[in-house]
């Protein structure tokens, strides 16, 4: 068996010694493959593939997230007769050689934000901390950095508002690590590196504490990572913690809760928190699109793991999408993207009718806990 193994995994360096042999092939989902991927490679879910080899160029060179999934593939395929190879490093093994070549991008990808992404990034960043009023005089800010496109950006657009310093407000960024593996970790650590980011990096052991739950395992850590985000911000003197999420992760979440949840519930730009007293949540990346994110990602030349989760490639929640992340919202992605072919304004209205909520035409709403009806003025309004 382990000759046979020998013969199928094709390791970086083979890789980049006979390119024009291979044809790349990521198997990964296509939201981790937009995420990011080995440049010059397509994207065939393995799901496909298992169903139909016959969708795979000749020499596939199959790539999952750790060489894990590719290899497993690879063996299958070989018994039906297809000559297939895995690719060792996997993506992540991919991205760590590259980040430890790359040399520091900070000062480009800094002049990227004030020049070429101006109006589409930075406006809207310092809009959103404007109009929501996120940013005040004495603020501590904790900026949170889980390793990915979003937080990255949103790091880098503080530290171009401290540049400003138009009041006096103090920013410190943190990293949690619930137990990353040495791997995804190094590769977090580069890109901080690599763009000039000075994170302090503080461990917890949420992923063993969640990884035999069976229901909804990738829910309970969000909400627990959040927890212990909030107290290491407290540690450092903060009053605010400052999260990544943008307006696409806006509208979805007001689109799944009315199809998924049955209620209307938006994504606010602040939140005060109910368990951490004096504590409050800031969204800064607030108006500015993900294909934004995304330009600005691959302008700079920038790559960074979906999920850093040590777990992802056994992990049956990651790979299914189930639960309140998962195959959902990217349901309602393809949703909104199937209406926008003939709605091009739909994505800008489902945020707008959060703004524009008629409490006349409402049967019931909820405030404070409590419960309001039309019936409870209903025969006092006049005819």
């Amino acid at each position: 068996m382990a000759d046979f193994i020998s013969e199928i995994e094709v390791s970086l360096e083979s890789w980049q010694a006979e390119r024009a042999k291979y044809n790349l092939v990521d198997i990964r989902d296509e939201a981790a493959y937009v995420y990011g991927h080995v440049p010059g490679s397509v994207n065939i879910p393995e799901a496909d593939i298992y169903k139909d080899p016959g969708v795979l160029p000749l020499n596939p060179l199959l790539v999952c997230r750790a060489g894990t999934s590719s290899l497993d593939l690879a063996e299958h395929l070989r018994e039906q007769g297809v000559e297939a190879f895995s690719f060792t490093p996997g993506y992540a093994g991919w991205l760590r050689e590259m980040l430890m070549t790359e040399e520091n991008k900070a000062a480009d990808v800094e002049a990227s934000i004030r020049k070429k992404f101006t109006k589409k990034i930075w406006r809207r960043f310092a809009g959103a901390v404007k109009s929501y009023e996120l940013v005040k005089p004495g603020d501590s800010i904790a900026v949170c950095i889980s390793g990915g496109k979003d937080s990255m950006l949103m790091a880098k657009c503080f530290q171009e508002l401290k540049r400003h310093n138009k009041f006096p407000f103090e920013v410190k960024y943190i990293v949690m690590d619930p137990g990353y593996s040495p791997a995804n970790r190094e590769i977090i650590e580069n890109n901080l590196k690599l763009l000039n980011i000075p994170a302090e990096i503080f461990e917890s052991q949420i992923f063993e504490s969640v990884f035999t739950v069976e229901k909804n395992p990738c829910y309970l850590c969000a909400r627990m990572r959040r927890g212990y985000l909030y107290e290491e911000a407290k540690k450092l003197g903060c009053n605010k913690i400052a999260l990544g999420h943008h307006f696409d992760d806006v509208i979805e979440t007001t689109l799944m809760s009315m199809l998924s949840g049955g209620q209307i519930q938006g994504m606010m730009p602040k939140l005060k928190s109910t368990s951490h007293p004096g504590m409050e949540i800031i969204r800064p990346l607030y108006l500015i699109r993900e294909d934004d994110i995304k330009h600005w990602r691959d302008y700079n030349g920038l790559y960074f793991l979906q999920c850093a989760c040590k777990f992802t490639e056994t992990c049956t929640t990651c790979h299914t999408g189930e639960g309140p992340t998962g195959s959902r919202r990217m349901e309602t992605k393809k949703l909104i993207q199937e209406i926008k072919k003939t709605n091009p304004q739909v994505e800008a209205n489902i945020f707008h009718s959060m703004e524009n909520v008629m409490l006349d035409t409402v049967i019931r709403y909820k405030k404070n806990g409590v419960v309001h009806s039309f019936l409870d003025d209903y025969d006092e309004s006049e005819d």
